[in-house]
């Protein structure tokens, strides 16, 4: 089993309150979403794994079970190119639990004018393949956000 970490903390709103008809309707995959406390900090993984997939908005921590994690850092970052994301490790690289992978400012993507939530998906998953899944209420970074069987 995996369990999947909030990578950031704000409140849990669920996919389906995402801005996004792709996330919303869970085409990615099931999981969650954060609204993000409006400060700038770090995103972290939410498994010990290895990054495969990295961009400034975006990054995928695979775990030893084969599960992939993808966090979304808001609502049509790629838009941005980059600005105002600082990438802390690299593709390929071993991560654990709690490691910062990215740093950046919810704010700041809301004052560029897009949408700072950022769903948590489980890649390749079945919506019952997730237990205790979190979708309200206040999260810190590392808090439990559900299980993957």
């Amino acid at each position: 089993m995996t369990v999947v970490s909030a990578p950031l903390p704000g409140t849990a709103i669920g996919l389906a309150a995402v801005p996004d008809p792709v996330f919303a309707g869970a085409m990615v995959g099931p999981g969650t979403a954060i609204d993000p406390v409006r400060e700038p900090g770090v995103a972290v993984s939410p498994v010990d794994g290895i990054v495969v997939s990295l961009h400034p908005h975006a990054f995928v921590v695979v775990d030893a079970e084969g599960h992939g994690v993808l966090t979304h850092l808001g609502i049509d970052t790629v838009q941005l190119n980059g600005e105002g994301f600082e990438l802390l490790v690299n593709k390929g690289d071993t991560v654990t639990r709690g490691q910062g992978v990215v740093r950046w400012d919810p704010a700041g993507v809301e004052k560029a004018g897009k949408s700072p939530i950022c769903p948590v998906v489980a890649l390749e998953a079945t919506p019952d393949s997730l237990g205790d899944l979190v979708e309200s209420g206040e999260v810190a970074g590392g808090d439990t956000l559900f299980a993957w069987q």
